[in-house]
């Protein structure tokens, strides 16, 4: 027979109903009645046992899954020992699914299944089965329980948790290297048959790759897979069940494997022999080219580092790797002449920085090349013979004196004549000037080393066929010194000696100053211009000198300033010295020496005063001329009397004018034709400046029979004056060019007091107190202003 027989002949009686054993099915009620059984048996004592007798008969209790058939699936018939065949028994049925799954004849006792069943979702069902009279409804058999299970079918595939794996590998690995797992799931019965015993295969992937049958262990297939080659594979897995035999149910994944780089390839120059150019004028870190080795791997496996190893021109170049794109980058090291050296060659490593040692057997994992550098002329400018130049002059040198020479000369093979200048924003006042020939330097004017000790040029060297090329070289002058100051007074002396001063006694230290700077330091000595009678001088020998008196006692009243010569002198060559004067003044002192005052004449002296003493004087000038003018003002404002006098006041107001007119002749001040004319005016204004009850009338004069027009016009016109409130002072005096006929050239104010000065009598001052003594002094003393008027 066939194996496809034998599946056969397994569903058929599978398919076909068996009698069961019940106690292997359900647990039944205990009856303590005794039934009777067909068998008989024998006892130790040989006495008969009866057995008792089963209350529950059926003769199913399987149940295959994925019933296709169109009526309801027979499960099993109930049948209980006290059914007597008449309908009076009725078969309940309860427990998982009775009633809606699971339905039973409550006469025959047949249970049939109403719907197809799938044993994946629920392997076995629990039911209770019971039997009671029809009629009285008593049950005529214990409850009991029974179990239906499902027989599992092979109706799942083996499934995959991913669709599409993904996986690596390194590239060169042995045969037999794991890659990965891949582990399927069957959702039959893995307890009954081979349902669920999945065996696995390769699909595709072959010959590279294998897999396990029972593991699903994906395993290399082939030695030495180079990446380099082919890096992606795509491999598919087969998962069956049934062993793996015809029949089974399948499913299948993908695996995505990937061959990771190991470093198996050494770098590779691309050339033997490299060429490049470089400018001579390329400054030194100037790159000028590239090499590159080219290495399959990737990654870290692929990292080279470059190297000079060889060559002529090691010392003059250098190479330097370039992490991110694998390159060796070639640098001018010392600077390079084109004239001196046209061609250099270098032998350049590429080495991988990390090998992997299992392949050492391939071959070393480096490579070289030559490169070949050609240098290019290019015109260079001039080039000084020194970096900078520093030339030493004293500063009493003539006119036109060469101080020093720069020397320059052009390097290219064609040699240029050169030309020197200055830069003149390094020598702004022109003190020097160059010979453009021979590069001579020499003075133009005047050096002062006390002006400016150090001149900092810049020289400028250019080819006269191309000025563009040119050079710079700091010129450095240093002027020396030469002895041609003489030694002054560090400071300026204010110098007194007391009166009372004795011989021989300490008015003043003295130092001196020299613009000069020897190179031995300064000495100075002091001395007098000519024999003094009153003071001396007494060196110190430490560039300090101090002045003594030679007599006792002095008096600023016969003598208030001393001039004292004193004679200051160097030690360079040639000496050099000065005279400076000291002006001592007189003054008295107490009996400490402290000055008190000194002479007027002394304070008063240009040379002895100081800024703040003039100032003082000046400020007290100043006072005494204010004083002066208040004084003045005062005594003046006592001649005039208040503009206003208050109602307490009963004095007389005496008021003096000094011109009365011009007269006829006076004819500048109004035309005659206005006279005839008057305007009219108001009557009631009143004055501003006075209190018109205060007002004196004043005393007119009779004056000769004249125009009535003219004279009805003055009398108006002072009235008017009198009256206006915008009118000027009432001390003032309006003059008219016209005073009628027959005039006797008399006052025309109409505030003339009717009384003259004398009349008045101001004795009554005395009276009122001692406030009033001076104006009584004043005015009743008999003394007249009219000095004053």
């Amino acid at each position: 027979m066939t194996i496809q027989q034998v599946l056969l002949l397994l569903l058929l009686w599978m398919w076909l109903p068996h009698p069961c054993h019940t106690e292997m099915l359900f647990r039944r009620t205990p009856d303590l009645r005794p039934k009777s059984f067909g068998g008989r048996a024998s006892g130790n004592d040989g006495k008969a046992i009866h057995r008792q007798k089963r209350g529950w008969m059926w003769n199913q209790f399987f149940l295959l899954e994925e019933y296709t058939g169109s009526d309801y699936q027979y499960v099993g018939k109930l049948h209980s020992d006290q059914d007597k065949g008449d309908g009076s028994l009725k078969y309940i049925l309860s427990g998982d699914g009775a009633g809606t799954l699971f339905i039973i004849d409550e006469k025959t006792g047949d249970i049939h299944a109403t719907r197809r069943i799938d044993r994946e979702e629920k392997a076995f069902y629990t039911l209770r089965a019971q039997a009671i009279n029809r009629r009285t409804l008593r049950p005529v058999e214990p409850e009991s329980e029974f179990v239906i299970k499902i027989h599992d079918i092979n109706d799942n595939e083996p499934t995959f948790p991913e669709e599409v794996y993904t996986a690596s590998v390194p590239e060169m690995s042995v045969v037999g290297t794991s890659v990965v797992q891949v582990t399927a799931t069957d959702a039959d019965d893995p307890s009954y048959g081979n349902s669920a015993r999945i065996i696995y295969s390769i699909l595709q992937g072959q010959p590279y790759f294998s897999v396990e049958p029972e593991t699903g262990i994906i395993r290399t297939a082939l030695p030495n897979m180079n990446r380099e080659n082919r890096e992606q594979y795509q491999v598919v897995i087969q998962a069956k069940d049934m062993g793996g035999q015809m029949g089974g149910l399948s499913g299948t994944t993908t695996v995505n494997i990937t061959l990771t780089d190991v470093n198996d390839n050494p770098p590779r120059f691309p050339q033997s022999t490299i060429h490049l150019r470089v400018p001579e004028s390329s400054p030194v870190g100037t790159a000028i080219g590239s090499v590159k080795a080219t290495d399959a791997d990737t990654g870290k496996n692929a990292e080279v580092e470059y190297r000079i190893i060889d060559g002529d021109g090691t010392d003059m170049f250098d190479i330097v790797t370039q992490k991110d794109t694998q390159e060796g980058i070639i640098t001018v090291r010392k600077p390079l002449d084109y004239e001196t050296r046209r061609l250099y060659t270098l032998k350049v490593e590429a080495e991988n920085t990390h090998v992997d040692p299992r392949f050492y057997y391939l071959g070393p994992f480096k490579d070289t090349t030559i490169v070949k550098i050609s240098v290019e002329d290019v015109d260079e400018p001039p080039i000084f013979s020194r970096s900078s130049y520093l030339f030493e002059v004293h500063e009493d040198i003539e006119l036109g004196t060469i101080i020093g020479t720069v020397m320059a000369r052009d390097p290219d093979s064609a040699s240029s004549s050169i030309r020197f200048s200055l830069d003149r924003h390094t020598d702004l006042d022109r003190i020097f000037n160059i010979h453009s020939g021979n590069g001579s330097i020499y003075t133009s004017k005047p050096l002062d080393r006390e002006i400016s000790q150090w001149h900092n040029l810049s020289v400028i060297a250019s080819e006269i066929n191309n000025p563009k090329d040119s050079t710079r070289v700091p010129v450095y002058v240093r002027i020396l010194d030469v002895n041609d100051n003489a030694p002054q007074f560090a400071v300026f002396y204010d110098t007194f000696v007391c009166e009372n001063a004795r011989a021989g006694q300490l008015i003043q230290t003295i130092s001196a100053v020299d613009k000069d700077d020897p190179l031995g330091g300064q000495k100075f000595f002091f001395s007098l211009a000519a024999v003094n009678p009153n003071f001396t001088v007494q060196d110190n020998e430490d560039n300090t000198a101090r002045i003594l008196t030679r007599r006792n006692g002095f008096s600023r009243h016969e003598i208030s300033t001393y001039l004292l010569p004193v004679v200051i002198s160097d030690n360079d060559y040639p000496i050099q010295s000065s005279t400076g004067t000291l002006t001592i003044r007189v003054c008295a002192c107490d009996s400490r020496g402290n000055m008190q005052s000194c002479s007027a004449e002394a304070l008063l002296l240009p040379a002895g005063l100081s800024t703040g003493a003039l100032v003082a004087i000046l400020l007290c000038i100043v006072i005494l001329l204010v004083i002066v003018v208040l004084f003045a003002a005062l005594k003046r404002q006592r001649k005039k009397e208040p503009l206003i006098l208050s109602k307490e006041d009963i004095r007389d107001n005496i008021v003096s004018y000094n011109d009365e007119g011009g007269g006829e002749e006076d004819t500048q001040a109004f035309d005659i034709g206005t006279l005839r004319n008057p305007a009219a005016i108001e009557d009631k204004k009143l004055r501003r400046d006075i209190i018109p009850e205060t007002l004196f009338v004043p005393r007119r004069t009779p004056s000769a029979p004249d125009n009535t027009d003219v004279r009805d016009f003055i009398n108006q016109r002072l009235k008017e004056h009198d009256t206006d409130p915008s009118a000027p002072p009432y001390d003032s005096l309006a003059t008219y060019a016209y005073e009628g006929n027959d005039s006797i050239a008399e006052s025309l104010s109409s505030l003339e007091s009717g009384t003259t000065e004398g009349d008045q009598n101001y004795d009554y001052l005395r009276e009122w107190g001692p406030r009033f003594n001076k104006l009584a002094e004043m005015y009743g003393g008999g003394e007249s202003d009219k000095d004053a008027s």
